[in-house]
């Protein structure tokens, strides 16, 4: 009866360190992240004048666009040449919103590819990702 018991408990010992092994084994392989660019480069579209603006603005500086802030918190472009990627995490603030419950109207990530997998909600502004340079 005791030789079951411990027969049991090294199962589950000898478990546990091949799952420890194999996870430690899969982030000896990871790669590193790529490094941030350092520029941004965004559409503006005022939806009620029509007006596109172009606007570059700097990685982790905040940019004042008429009543929004915007500010690019990290730009990557992807590491293939046939089909490039660009995405950005980009925070945008309305000022003529008081609502405290809610500091930002849009903090997510963004891509320039497809801007309408995480779209920008707003009703006078439409802001998209176009590319991200060094």
């Amino acid at each position: 009866m005791l030789l079951k018991k411990n027969i049991k408990a090294g199962k589950v010992n000898f478990l546990l360190a091949t799952v420890l092994f194999i996870i430690m084994s899969n982030n000896i392989n990871a790669k590193p992240l790529p490094k941030s660019e350092t520029t941004a480069e965004l559409s503006v579209l005022d939806k009620v004048s029509s007006k596109n603006t172009s606007i570059k603005i700097k990685v982790g500086e905040e940019f004042s666009f008429q009543n929004l802030n915007i500010k690019v918190l990290k730009c990557y472009n992807s590491e293939f040449d046939d089909d490039p990627e660009v995405m950005a995490y980009m925070q945008v603030k309305d000022n003529t919103m008081n609502n405290n419950d809610r500091v930002f109207i849009f903090n997510d990530w963004t891509f320039a590819s497809s801007p309408s997998i995480r779209p920008f909600d707003h009703p006078v502004y439409d802001v998209w990702l176009k590319k991200c340079y060094s």
